[in-house]
């Protein structure tokens, strides 16, 4: 008997696991290390370095390389509307008269015309909305350049207040044109983009339905 309870609670908390939303596949790792850099020979110049790869003087510190950092502005703005109408109608009707039956005994009855009619109607409406935003800014960090020069980019932000916590998590492809002098560049010129922004704690346990209640949402047909 308790194996067969086991059983019954653990296919349910699988059915009802299916209902709920998966998590989005942020970009792995979130971070990276800067490739060390080869140490330049001494010796051969004051100003000029033969073994300096680094940034030019007259360069804009932007990223472009692994373990850079670059900072995202997030400005997501969705909105979506669907609106739908349908109708249809078919009336029709017949008659019939059989006078040939009058004649016979106990049947003048039958001398009544008989008539038949039938109509349908349909109609249906539809309408639905969808209005989303998400505004913010983060920090990310090259985790991969492109063999085209677009750079990899995923990066999280973690905060905790008091009993709960909340995380940012982002990542995406960026082309380095895009990137500002101020080293940033806006979400919406992100190819392949996944945000993810969710909340731990209590307060988020008490707003999400129990396994249980999905399990019964999810296979009851009313």
């Amino acid at each position: 008997m308790l194996d067969g309870l086991k059983s019954i609670v653990l296919v349910a908390a699988m059915l009802a696991g299916c209902s709920t939303v998966p998590p989005v596949a942020i970009h792995q790792p979130m971070t990276a290390r800067p490739v060390p850099s080869a140490e330049a020979p001494g010796g051969n110049g004051s100003i000029y370095q033969a073994g300096y790869t680094n940034r030019s003087l007259f360069e804009d510190r932007r990223a472009r390389n692994v373990g850079d950092t670059l900072i995202i502005t997030i400005n997501e703005k969705m909105s979506a509307s669907k609106k739908s109408s349908t109708s249809a109608e078919r009336t029709g009707s017949s008659g019939m008269d059989v006078p040939l039956l009058g004649a016979l005994s106990g049947a003048n009855i039958l001398r009544t015309p008989i008539s038949g009619s039938s109509e349908s109607s349909f109609e249906g409406k539809g309408d639905s909305s969808a209005n989303n935003a998400f505004t913010g800014t983060i920090a990310v960090t090259v985790i991969e350049v492109l063999p085209n020069g677009n750079l990899l980019v995923s990066g999280e932000k973690q905060m905790n207040i008091n009993q709960g916590g909340e995380f940012v998590r982002f990542s995406g492809v960026v082309n380095p044109m895009n990137v500002s002098s101020a080293n940033s560049v806006s979400s919406t010129q992100v190819a392949d983009a996944r945000m993810e922004y969710k909340g731990t704690g209590y307060i988020d346990e008490a707003q999400t339905m129990g396994w249980l209640a999905r399990f019964f949402l999810s296979v009851l047909p009313f």
